[in-house]
């Protein structure tokens, strides 16, 4: 193979980015270390394996070079992971979004008429908003209860109060703590508000980016 690797341990690596390297080379950096520390491999393994020298692999770990593609082909190579995996990090910073304590949005629907209050917990939004979290309060007993259908999967989580809840052909008592993870294709809902108030965690996870046709809004929270 060529590119005999150097003998030697990881231990004693000094040196840093240079001032002129650009952000992909400190990226692939990173990773590089990150990824050969997973694995327990020092350097001069790392270099072995993959068939780069060892002085080689300090430059690329410390970002004082750039990789060619036979370079990163023999890195994902030697730490036995796609080549993919080296670039993670390296396009446009990810969106997050803080929701504060009794900030989250109120959403007005028909439950909101008999004592039922929907807050939507964060905002993400755009063309890979996968999940939408909601906290739900019921304070009033209802006569009828609606009956949900929607993509993806929902999690109910109890923090408060005790309610029968149904899915498909089955029922399932929820208390404080108890957690019920569902296909969001069968039809779901509230059948017996047993002690109020009830408050739960509505969490649904869709499976795939969604449009403006098909905003997670419209799953089980709020009807």
């Amino acid at each position: 193979m060529a590119g005999v690797p150097d003998a030697g341990s990881a231990t004693g690596e000094v040196g840093g980015p240079s001032p002129q390297v650009g952000r992909l080379e400190r990226v692939i950096a990173a990773q590089v270390r990150r990824m050969r520390q997973a694995a327990g491999l020092t350097l001069a393994e790392l270099a072995a394996r993959s068939g780069i020298s060892k002085p080689m692999l300090s430059k690329i770990e410390n970002a004082n070079t750039s990789c060619s593609l036979t370079t990163l082909a023999r890195l994902a190579d030697g730490l036995d992971a796609p080549v993919t995996s080296l670039f993670r990090g390296a396009d446009d910073q990810r969106e997050a979004v803080l929701t504060p304590a009794g900030a989250g949005a109120r959403i007005v629907a028909r439950g909101t008429r008999v004592g039922h209050d929907y807050t939507l917990l964060g905002g993400l939004r755009g063309p890979h908003k996968r999940m939408e979290a909601h906290l739900v309060t019921l304070t009033e007993r209802s006569e009828t209860f609606p009956l949900f259908q929607h993509p993806g999967t929902e999690l109910l989580y109890m923090l408060e109060g005790e309610m029968v809840y149904g899915h498909g052909e089955a029922s399932y008592t929820l208390r404080p703590g108890d957690a019920l993870q569902l296909d969001g294709e069968g039809t779901h809902g509230p059948q017996d508000l047993v002690t109020l108030p009830i408050r739960f965690l509505s969490v649904v996870a869709y499976g795939g980016p969604t449009s403006d046709e098909d905003q997670p809004g419209q799953a089980s929270w709020p009807p």
